[in-house]
Protein backbone atom coordinates (compact mmCIF):
# COMPACT_ATOMS: atom_id res chain seq x y z
CA UNK A 1 0.00 0.00 0.00
CA UNK A 2 1.06 4.13 -0.76
CA UNK A 3 0.12 6.82 0.54
CA UNK A 4 -0.39 9.21 -2.48
CA UNK A 5 -0.48 13.00 -2.81
CA UNK A 6 -3.72 14.21 -2.87
CA UNK A 7 -4.21 17.42 -5.57
CA UNK A 8 -5.95 20.21 -4.65
CA UNK A 9 -8.76 22.33 -6.48
CA UNK A 10 -7.83 23.73 -9.79
CA UNK A 11 -6.91 20.04 -10.99
CA UNK A 12 -8.55 19.63 -13.73
CA UNK A 13 -9.37 16.24 -13.20
CA UNK A 14 -11.39 17.28 -9.66
CA UNK A 15 -13.72 18.99 -12.18
CA UNK A 16 -14.82 17.01 -14.71
CA UNK A 17 -16.60 13.60 -14.81
CA UNK A 18 -14.83 10.34 -13.61
CA UNK A 19 -14.96 7.53 -16.03
CA UNK A 20 -16.82 4.13 -15.35
CA UNK A 21 -14.86 1.31 -14.33
CA UNK A 22 -14.75 -1.49 -16.84
CA UNK A 23 -11.83 -3.79 -15.42
CA UNK A 24 -12.25 -5.21 -12.35
CA UNK A 25 -8.60 -6.21 -11.76
CA UNK A 26 -5.78 -6.53 -9.36
CA UNK A 27 -4.59 -2.61 -10.57
CA UNK A 28 -8.04 -2.04 -9.30
CA UNK A 29 -7.67 -3.69 -5.78
CA UNK A 30 -4.25 -1.71 -5.38
CA UNK A 31 -5.86 1.54 -6.13
CA UNK A 32 -8.41 0.92 -3.52
CA UNK A 33 -5.81 0.05 -0.76
CA UNK A 34 -3.76 3.11 -1.57
CA UNK A 35 -6.89 5.43 -1.15
CA UNK A 36 -7.58 3.69 1.97
CA UNK A 37 -3.74 4.43 3.37
CA UNK A 38 -3.97 8.23 2.03
CA UNK A 39 -7.19 8.52 3.77
CA UNK A 40 -6.00 7.17 7.12
CA UNK A 41 -2.58 9.34 6.49
CA UNK A 42 -4.48 12.01 6.18
CA UNK A 43 -7.05 12.05 8.95
CA UNK A 44 -9.96 11.74 6.18
CA UNK A 45 -13.16 9.88 6.80
CA UNK A 46 -13.84 9.27 3.28
CA UNK A 47 -11.19 9.80 -0.31
CA UNK A 48 -12.95 9.70 -4.25
CA UNK A 49 -10.15 8.16 -6.82
CA UNK A 50 -9.90 11.70 -8.37
CA UNK A 51 -8.58 13.30 -5.20
CA UNK A 52 -5.34 11.71 -5.87
CA UNK A 53 -5.62 12.28 -9.78
CA UNK A 54 -7.06 9.11 -10.70
CA UNK A 55 -10.35 9.80 -12.63
CA UNK A 56 -11.95 6.48 -12.22
CA UNK A 57 -15.61 6.24 -10.28
CA UNK A 58 -14.25 4.98 -7.18
CA UNK A 59 -14.70 6.28 -3.33
CA UNK A 60 -13.69 4.75 0.11
CA UNK A 61 -14.87 5.88 3.50
CA UNK A 62 -13.45 5.13 7.28
CA UNK A 63 -16.45 6.55 9.19
CA UNK A 64 -18.44 5.38 11.92
CA UNK A 65 -22.41 5.36 11.13
CA UNK A 66 -25.36 4.17 12.71
CA UNK A 67 -27.09 2.64 10.04
CA UNK A 68 -24.87 -0.73 10.38
CA UNK A 69 -22.69 -0.08 7.30
CA UNK A 70 -19.02 -1.16 7.64
CA UNK A 71 -16.92 1.37 9.48
CA UNK A 72 -14.31 1.09 6.67
CA UNK A 73 -15.31 0.42 2.97
CA UNK A 74 -15.28 1.61 -0.93
CA UNK A 75 -17.64 1.85 -3.60
CA UNK A 76 -16.80 1.23 -7.14
CA UNK A 77 -19.87 3.12 -10.08
CA UNK A 78 -21.73 3.78 -7.22
CA UNK A 79 -25.43 6.01 -7.31
CA UNK A 80 -26.27 7.96 -4.94
CA UNK A 81 -29.99 9.39 -4.54
CA UNK A 82 -30.82 11.34 -1.77
CA UNK A 83 -34.38 13.02 0.20
CA UNK A 84 -34.95 16.68 0.08
CA UNK A 85 -32.10 19.12 0.73
CA UNK A 86 -33.75 21.35 3.28
CA UNK A 87 -34.20 24.79 1.76
CA UNK A 88 -33.00 26.98 4.90
CA UNK A 89 -29.27 28.03 5.56
CA UNK A 90 -27.13 25.59 7.12
CA UNK A 91 -26.11 26.34 10.70
CA UNK A 92 -22.48 26.37 11.14
CA UNK A 93 -22.29 25.10 14.50
CA UNK A 94 -23.45 21.96 13.33
CA UNK A 95 -23.12 21.54 9.25
CA UNK A 96 -19.92 22.82 8.44
CA UNK A 97 -18.08 20.84 6.00
CA UNK A 98 -14.57 20.13 4.71
CA UNK A 99 -12.53 18.58 1.79
CA UNK A 100 -9.13 17.65 1.75
CA UNK A 101 -8.68 18.61 -1.87
CA UNK A 102 -9.30 22.53 -0.07
CA UNK A 103 -6.79 21.76 2.74
CA UNK A 104 -7.58 24.07 5.61
CA UNK A 105 -10.62 25.39 4.54
CA UNK A 106 -14.67 24.73 6.04
CA UNK A 107 -18.05 26.34 5.14
CA UNK A 108 -21.26 25.43 6.03
CA UNK A 109 -23.31 23.36 3.70
CA UNK A 110 -26.95 22.30 3.74
CA UNK A 111 -27.11 18.25 2.74
CA UNK A 112 -30.12 15.63 2.51
CA UNK A 113 -30.35 13.85 5.78
CA UNK A 114 -30.73 10.58 4.17
CA UNK A 115 -28.88 8.58 1.21
CA UNK A 116 -29.66 5.43 -0.58
CA UNK A 117 -25.90 3.81 -2.14
CA UNK A 118 -25.71 1.34 -4.56
CA UNK A 119 -22.45 0.33 -6.12
CA UNK A 120 -19.97 -2.26 -6.57
CA UNK A 121 -17.17 -3.66 -5.08
CA UNK A 122 -13.20 -4.60 -5.90
CA UNK A 123 -14.81 -8.00 -6.74
CA UNK A 124 -17.98 -6.57 -8.84
CA UNK A 125 -20.54 -7.56 -6.23
CA UNK A 126 -23.47 -4.90 -5.62
CA UNK A 127 -23.60 -3.33 -2.50
CA UNK A 128 -26.24 -1.44 -1.42
CA UNK A 129 -27.51 0.50 2.03
CA UNK A 130 -28.67 3.25 3.38
CA UNK A 131 -27.05 6.22 5.07
CA UNK A 132 -28.17 9.04 7.43
CA UNK A 133 -26.71 11.74 8.84
CA UNK A 134 -22.66 12.76 8.79
CA UNK A 135 -22.39 9.60 6.96
CA UNK A 136 -25.33 10.22 4.52
CA UNK A 137 -23.20 13.93 4.18
CA UNK A 138 -20.35 11.64 3.66
CA UNK A 139 -21.89 9.91 1.18
CA UNK A 140 -23.21 12.72 -1.16
CA UNK A 141 -19.71 14.67 -0.25
CA UNK A 142 -17.85 11.89 -2.21
CA UNK A 143 -20.11 11.17 -4.94
CA UNK A 144 -19.83 14.72 -5.66
CA UNK A 145 -15.76 13.97 -6.33
CA UNK A 146 -17.10 11.27 -8.80
CA UNK A 147 -19.10 13.74 -10.73
CA UNK A 148 -16.62 16.47 -11.02
CA UNK A 149 -18.36 18.92 -8.22
CA UNK A 150 -16.20 20.02 -5.16
CA UNK A 151 -18.52 21.07 -2.19
CA UNK A 152 -17.62 24.81 -2.71
CA UNK A 153 -19.46 24.12 -5.85
CA UNK A 154 -22.78 23.85 -3.43
CA UNK A 155 -22.10 26.49 -0.94
CA UNK A 156 -24.62 29.50 -1.22
CA UNK A 157 -23.92 32.94 -2.48
CA UNK A 158 -22.17 34.16 0.58
CA UNK A 159 -20.44 31.24 1.41
CA UNK A 160 -18.84 30.75 -1.68
CA UNK A 161 -17.76 34.26 -1.92
CA UNK A 162 -15.74 33.66 1.35
CA UNK A 163 -14.79 30.14 -0.36
CA UNK A 164 -13.55 31.76 -3.81
CA UNK A 165 -11.47 34.26 -1.80
CA UNK A 166 -9.61 31.47 0.31
CA UNK A 167 -8.72 29.93 -3.01
CA UNK A 168 -7.71 32.81 -4.15
CA UNK A 169 -5.61 33.86 -1.08
CA UNK A 170 -3.89 30.05 -0.82
CA UNK A 171 -2.86 30.56 -4.63
CA UNK A 172 -5.19 27.85 -5.70
CA UNK A 173 -7.80 27.63 -8.81
CA UNK A 174 -4.65 26.36 -11.38
CA UNK A 175 -3.67 23.06 -11.91
CA UNK A 176 -0.15 21.09 -10.10
CA UNK A 177 -0.84 21.90 -6.81
CA UNK A 178 -0.88 18.81 -3.89
CA UNK A 179 -0.55 18.22 -0.70
CA UNK A 180 1.29 14.72 0.57
CA UNK A 181 -0.87 13.02 3.90
CA UNK A 182 1.76 12.12 6.51
CA UNK A 183 4.85 14.23 5.40
CA UNK A 184 3.43 17.87 5.08
CA UNK A 185 1.74 19.44 7.63
CA UNK A 186 -2.13 18.28 8.74
CA UNK A 187 -4.15 21.16 6.76
CA UNK A 188 -7.09 21.11 9.11
CA UNK A 189 -4.76 20.23 12.23
CA UNK A 190 -5.45 16.88 13.57
CA UNK A 191 -1.41 17.07 14.52
CA UNK A 192 -2.66 18.80 17.18
CA UNK A 193 -5.96 18.01 18.14
CA UNK A 194 -7.53 21.61 18.04
CA UNK A 195 -10.00 20.81 15.01
CA UNK A 196 -13.64 20.51 15.74
CA UNK A 197 -15.34 21.32 12.42
CA UNK A 198 -16.72 18.01 9.89
CA UNK A 199 -15.18 16.62 6.81
CA UNK A 200 -16.90 14.89 4.15
CA UNK A 201 -13.94 13.59 2.84
CA UNK A 202 -12.67 14.02 6.75
CA UNK A 203 -13.74 12.83 10.46
CA UNK A 204 -17.01 13.42 11.44
CA UNK A 205 -17.07 16.35 14.33
CA UNK A 206 -13.73 17.29 12.18
CA UNK A 207 -13.03 18.01 8.58
CA UNK A 208 -12.73 15.40 5.77
CA UNK A 209 -11.99 14.21 2.17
Amino acid sequence: MTVRPIVITGEPVLHRAAALVTDFDDELRTLVEDMYETNVAANGVGLAAPQIGVGLRVFIWKMANDDGVPEQGHLVNPTVTTSRIPQERPNPDEETEGCLSVPGEAFPLKRADRAHVVGLDVDGNRVEFDATGWFARCMQHEYDHLNGTLYVDRLDDRQSKKARKAVKRNGWGKPGHSWMPGVDEDPFGHDDDTVEVAHADGHSGELAG
